[in-house]
């Protein structure tokens, strides 16, 4: 069973951004997929599982940005 989060993340304003942003979230253990949006400051993740925040919130720190939170 997959799943599949959407993020708001703020700080990203180009596509390097959304490289930095994928690149790091795509390592995490069990991450299918990652589509980054600097345009409206979200990320979408899929992945074979629901993901640990806490998780998801250091990968986006390590990339250089903020993790608000789930997108609502």
């Amino acid at each position: 069973m997959s799943s599949t989060t959407t993020y708001t993340v703020t700080g990203m304003s180009c596509g390097h951004c959304e490289k930095s942003v994928s690149t790091e979230l795509s390592a995490l253990h069990g991450v299918l997929s990652v589509a980054a949006d600097a345009k409206s400051g979200t990320v979408t993740v899929s992945s074979e599982q629901p993901l640990d925040e806490a998780a998801v919130r250091a990968a986006i720190d390590e990339a250089g940005y903020e993790l608000v939170g789930p997108a609502s």
